[in-house]
């Protein structure tokens, strides 16, 4: 009995050794737990709890008057500025003005803000402290509408540089007055520009300029416009003198834009052209056919008035002339000039059958034919018909009964052609002319369409 006692005490006495072992391993462990997170948290600690006091204390921000300008008393502040234009929202003809969304960048020095660092890094803050220390008081001049994004957060950047650089930027959409010169429209190019200048500070107090030249302006490749292309963008700068407060550094973003033809040549150039070639159908139709001829002119004359008042309808009340305004109108009057034509065609018509009429009442001759034979006659028989019975005689056309229906154009004419020989020859021509009125159509089936042609010749030599 006293033997199992002892194997049992023995077994304790072994249990508590190797529980005593594993308490102290795990110890060592959970110490060297401890050492390794220490390590890592020396190595990569947090700055914030690093800096003993705020932000502001850091930069020294309530030590200083920061409503002064850097340097106040000196020379002037450089104050670098670059853009990076990320979309051209719109262009209005109407209103002459563009907008623009774009970031804007601002570089300058301001040793207030230096601080000690050992690893040279900068530091980043947000809009809040923007408005606790200096910044340049950039403003858009000829600006309708500005206002800085905010969503979600007011789209404002400040890093600060150990040596006191600082570079601030934002993202802005503006937009701005374009004064536009419309003589050459559509076929006109539009130079717009963006100015930036300082409202309060001169050129003594602070110079603007460009940080890298044309350099500074960066555009996105997507950029594009339903009616225009664009074609370049370039920077420049200026002086601008106010009379009351003096000079100021200006800097200028230009923009030079192309507007698209290919729409007006389908919704303008191509329609007008289209209702001053309908107009001229009307000198194949044939003059008695008065409803079809006037009803053709006064349509197309309609239809001109109509896109001429579409087209103004989408441009300003400009006080010049167009080039646009040159096309329409000059189709207009070609269109307006085929319904004349008509008018002057059915004049001399009804002039030449008043004669006829007088001459048949004339001769005794004609009291003998029946009624019915002359209306018939007048109906049935055109001009070349009766011309050609101008240099005959009675007895040369054949006898009375044979045809008598050719009696009275016979002796009309013969009379006609009597007086015309004793006005001499050259008379006789120009009578013929005047009285027929086929001629008229003849020669505008030629003129117009080749007046026309040389029109759009001179028109787009001249404006593209």
């Amino acid at each position: 009995m006293p033997y199992f006692a002892k194997l049992l005490l023995l077994i304790f006495c072994l249990v508590l050794l190797v529980e005593s072992r594993k308490h102290r391993r795990r110890r060592w462990t959970s110490h060297l737990d401890v050492q390794r997170a220490s390590h890592i948290f020396k190595k990569n600690r947090d700055l914030t709890k690093a800096w003993k006091g705020k932000t502001e204390q850091l930069l020294r921000v309530d030590e200083h008057d920061f409503t002064m300008r850097p340097a106040f008393g000196g020379p002037a502040i450089p104050v670098g500025v670059d853009v990076q234009v990320e979309s051209l929202d719109s262009i209005s003809e109407v209103d002459m003005d563009f907008t623009m969304t774009l970031y804007l960048r601002h570089y300058w020095k301001d040793e207030r803000l230096s601080f000690p660092s050992t690893n040279n890094k900068s530091m980043t803050f947000d809009g809040r402290l923007v408005k606790k220390i200096w910044v340049p008081d950039v403003f858009f001049v000829h600006s309708k509408r500005s206002f800085i994004h905010d969503t979600t957060t007011d789209n404002i950047m400040l890093r600060v540089f150990p040596d006191g650089h600082v570079l601030y930027s934002m993202r802005v959409t503006v937009t701005a007055m374009c004064n536009m010169d419309f003589s050459h429209f559509p076929l006109d190019s539009q130079t717009c520009s963006l100015e930036l200048e300082s409202y309060a500070y001169t050129d003594e107090d602070l110079m603007l300029y460009w940080k890298n030249g044309n350099e500074s302006l960066k555009t996105d490749e997507k950029i594009s416009l339903s009616q225009f292309l664009i074609q370049k963008f370039h920077t420049t700068s200026r002086l601008a003198f106010y009379s009351s407060t003096g000079w100021y550094n200006r800097l200028y973003i230009n923009f030079t834009l192309r507007r698209h033809i290919f729409f007006f040549l389908l919704q303008t150039y191509f329609p007008a052209t289209l209702m001053v070639m309908l107009s001229w159908v009307s000198f194949w139709i044939d003059r008695r056919a008065v409803p079809a001829r006037v009803s053709l002119g006064i349509t197309t004359v309609l239809t001109m008035s109509t896109i001429i008042t579409g087209v103004n309808a989408s441009m300003p009340r400009v006080s010049y002339i167009k080039a646009v305004d040159i096309y329409l109108w000059v189709s207009f009057v070609f269109v307006f000039l085929s319904v004349l034509e008509y008018a002057a065609v059915n004049y001399l018509t009804t002039v030449q059958e008043r004669k006829e009429r007088k001459l048949r009442e004339r001769f005794s001759c004609s009291c003998g034919m029946p009624h019915s034979k002359t209306m018939m006659l007048d109906g049935n028989y055109s001009e070349s018909d009766a011309n050609s019975l101008a240099g005959y005689t009675r007895n040369q056309m054949g006898p009375e009964e044979e045809k008598p229906e050719k009696m009275v154009v016979h002796l009309a004419m013969s009379n006609e052609s009597n007086s015309s020989r004793k006005r001499g020859l050259k008379g006789h021509v120009g009578l013929r002319i005047i009285q027929n009125t086929h001629a008229i159509d003849k020669y505008s089936r030629l003129i117009f369409p080749g007046t026309y042609i040389f029109f759009n010749l001179i028109y787009w030599l001249v404006f593209s």
